[in-house]
């Protein structure tokens, strides 16, 4: 396949999938499997994670500036901004401890990535059918033990193919949150979270990567950006009216297909 269209594919999945409970990285790992597709040092793969950073931090830029502003004599504003800096926490102390094994050892087995993928549908399969009632529909103001039980349950998802907006949100459904509160906790959450990771990365593999394939970076950014913009503004809505079951049969089908592929040798 023609190297920009591999980054736009690249890039399409990214945008689609990173603030859906279907895992990004497993879709872009497994994607960059089949293609044969690898940049060095990763670089392609992070970079274009900061393009879908951008896109939801374009979307929530009013909420969070008012937030700031209100932050100075608002009990409420600070309460928000504390929740979302404490779930973002066990992420940082896990993430320090863990982060090269994940790396050199998680991130090469596609088998993994697959079957997670796929223990990862049934679990939203069934909290989307026995989470209890919500007690929680404001995602701006959940307790802050809470949150920081979501934030442990984020720190599953450094397992390749687990998805970080699945763990936090099923983690949160459990904790009788409403369920489009849950996924607004997620997005607010994957900002701190998804921005730290991304500069820990380029921090971590400074001497390493590569920038060459300028190209190919910025098709895949752009076409993240506007995919994550569109899919942002639409999940919310959608989760709403229909819950988590269609992304549930979304990530059994992706990973037996993969399972299926790997044991015909691609």
């Amino acid at each position: 396949m023609d190297t920009t269209l591999t980054a736009a594919v690249l890039g399409l999945l990214e945008g689609l999938t990173e603030f859906l409970p279907v895992s990004s990285t497993g879709h872009l790992l497994l994607a960059g499997h089949f293609l044969g597709f690898e940049s060095k040092g990763r670089t392609f793969e992070v970079v274009i994670q900061l393009g879908a950073i951008l896109a939801l931090f374009s979307v929530y830029a009013a909420l969070i500036g008012r937030l700031l502003v209100r932050a100075r004599h608002d009990d409420a504003a600070r309460r928000a901004i504390v929740s979302v800096l404490l779930a973002f926490l066990p992420a940082v102390f896990v993430g320090l401890l863990v982060h090269d094994f994940v790396k050199t050892v998680l991130f090469e087995t596609p088998a993994l990535i697959a079957v997670m993928l796929i223990l990862g549908g049934i679990v939203l399969l069934v909290i989307d059918r026995i989470a209890p009632a919500p007690v929680h529909t404001d995602a701006l103001a959940l307790p802050f033990g809470k949150s920081l039980v979501i934030g442990f349950c984020q720190c599953l998802a450094m397992v390749p193919g687990v998805s970080r907006s699945g763990a936090t949100i099923v983690g949160a459904l459990l904790l009788g949150v409403e369920k489009r509160a849950a996924a607004e906790f997620s997005f607010l959450l994957s900002l701190p979270t998804m921005g730290a990771a991304v500069a820990y990365d380029l921090f971590k593999n400074r001497d390493v990567l590569d920038f060459g394939a300028v190209w190919e970076i910025a098709v895949g950014f752009a076409v993240a950006f506007v995919t994550a913009v569109i899919v942002v503004r639409w999940v919310l809505s959608f989760i709403s009216r229909n819950g988590y079951a269609l992304f549930g049969w979304w990530r059994i089908i992706v990973g037996a297909a993969a399972l299926f592929a790997l044991q015909l040798g691609y």
